[in-house]
């Protein structure tokens, strides 16, 4: 790392006027202050655009019609002009030393292209502790990552250069677009991790993905063929992406199939059917 590392901030923001505020007050208060800090307005109809103007002129925001939230923060990072990019969801902020503590980490492992921490989570205005499968690591965490979601795409700070070598998050997935980023990158290589809560995450709200979107696996399902097919796994990777994938269809399917949709499992079935064999023999 340089001596001064360069630190791009990416918010995404949709009708999130009464957080986004929060947010970019935790990027402000930074001990280490950050390049830029980038807002993607996507295609908000409320007073997003006002808050921005009136109250962050130092903010560079753009404004699109709305195209989702990987559409957005690939749209920032694009514009982004730091070798790292801090990534922040409009409903969460960062404590103090957040970005601090990630430079320090990655100080001291600089071979290493992503840092990412852990987490305070509030529900419904209240503290609630996470489940032991939700815990944070660091090192080689493709199997930590396989289950679900295990790196905080708020507590991720990633070093230009993956976007280049991986791609970009995946536009034509409506969620679960970080896990099939994560899956990507920790099947590649070892990340960065600060033991300690330096994001408040907040759920609860009507607008997270994870409401909008019911069986979130059919989402990881696109994320894990993908990944078997890209060629990139060890065999102890193949073999626990190919177990995940079948437990997950397992239960998608029984979901499907009590909902009548016995075509779309038959698809599906006859799609997977190269790893579920390999799963089942």
């Amino acid at each position: 790392m340089s001596d001064v590392p360069t630190i791009s901030v990416i918010i995404p923001t949709h009708n999130r006027v009464t957080t986004l505020a929060r947010a970019l007050d935790s990027v402000l208060a930074q001990n280490l202050k950050p390049l830029e800090i980038i807002v993607i307005d996507d295609g908000s109809n409320d007073e997003t655009g006002e808050l921005l103007k009136l109250n962050y002129p130092q903010v560079k925001s753009y404004r699109q019609s709305n195209h989702g939230v990987s559409h957005a923060r690939n749209r920032g990072i694009e514009s982004a002009r730091g070798d790292w990019i801090a990534l922040l969801d409009s409903d969460d902020e960062w404590y103090p030393g957040k970005l601090a503590a990630q430079v320090k980490e990655l100080e001291r492992l600089p071979d290493l292209r992503l840092c990412h921490s852990d987490e305070h989570w509030i529900r419904n205005g209240k503290r609630v502790n996470p489940r032991r499968r939700h815990t944070k690591l660091g090192g080689h965490i493709f199997q930590h990552c396989l289950p679900l979601c295990a790196i905080s795409p708020s507590a991720a700070m990633i070093h230009r250069s993956v976007f280049t070598d991986i791609g970009y998050f995946d536009e034509s997935l409506p969620a679960c677009e970080d896990y099939d980023f994560w899956l990507r990158l920790t099947a590649r290589e070892a990340v960065a991790y600060c033991d300690a809560p330096l994001v408040i995450k907040y759920g609860g709200h009507s607008d997270q993905l994870s409401r909008r979107f019911m069986a979130m696996d059919r989402f990881r399902l696109v994320a894990l063929e993908k990944i078997l097919c890209a060629d990139v796994l060890s065999p102890a990777n193949e073999a626990a992406a190919i177990r995940t994938l079948a437990q997950k269809f397992q239960v998608y399917s029984a979901g499907a199939m009590k909902r009548g949709r016995t075509a779309e499992v038959a698809e599906l079935r006859n799609r997977y059917e190269p790893w579920l064999a390999r799963y089942t023999a």
